[in-house]
């Protein structure tokens, strides 16, 4: 049976993180991307890894890295993953594992079925895929604008994807529609970030704790036995 993910997103204080681990996070996020109101220069970054210590896997999130940019993570912030958000190709993908020898997270937009066939070139390349919304119109940023997408669309992603890579579910999740996204979806685990916070950027400790409150009501053996 493999456990249900919870990744929180987009943190930058050592208090915001403090209550997703507390909680039980499976993965913490820092986006690196200069246009995000999350956005962390490295050296930040890297104190907040290494205050994980362990409790959870930890994440950069960037949009198109460059060599130098990928290899700067590796060195100096030493996550566990890195999650690709922009238009990196499978081939770009393969690159950056053997240069890092760290774990690849490849983001895809979603909005009609037909977005769905990204996802196959992939399968066996990515570590794993996060189906995430496309970006609204006039947005600057490939992730954490708090829209969702058309999650019934996914029984045809599930029929593709490796089962034993699965796939995270993001886009506008929040305490008030996790329930509907799980009782309509299937993935192996969740991504959160706007839904947490209280204006963009600023994480809210209430409001994470509301989000875990609610996902505690569905019961984790409920949860874990969607995915097993």
């Amino acid at each position: 049976m493999r456990a249900f993910d919870v990744k929180i997103c987009g943190l930058s204080t050592p208090e915001t993180m403090a209550a997703a681990l507390e909680r039980g996070a499976s993965h913490v996020g820092f986006v690196h991307f200069a246009k995000s109101p999350r956005h962390l220069d490295i050296a930040p970054m890297a104190v907040l890894v290494r205050q994980v210590a362990g409790r959870a896997e930890t994440v950069v999130v960037t949009v198109d890295p460059d060599d130098a940019l990928i290899e700067r993570f590796a060195r100096e912030v030493k996550p566990d993953w890195l999650q690709l958000h922009g238009r990196e190709t499978p081939e770009r993908v393969r690159d950056i594992k053997a240069r890092t020898g760290l774990k690849v997270m490849k983001a895809l937009p979603v909005a009609t079925a037909a977005d769905l066939a990204a996802v196959a070139p992939y399968l066996g390349v990515a570590d794993r895929i996060l189906l995430d919304s496309k970006r609204p119109k006039g947005s600057d940023l490939p992730g954490g604008n708090g829209v969702s997408f058309d999650w019934t669309l996914l029984s045809a992603a599930e029929a593709g994807l490796d089962p034993q890579m699965g796939y995270m579910l993001s886009g506008g999740i929040d305490a008030d529609n996790v329930a509907d996204a799980l009782a309509i979806a299937d993935p192996s685990g969740i991504d959160v970030s706007s839904g947490v916070e209280s204006a963009p950027g600023i994480k809210d400790v209430g409001r994470m704790h509301r989000f875990f409150d609610a996902l505690d009501r569905l019961g984790e053996p409920a949860r874990k036995a969607r995915i097993s």
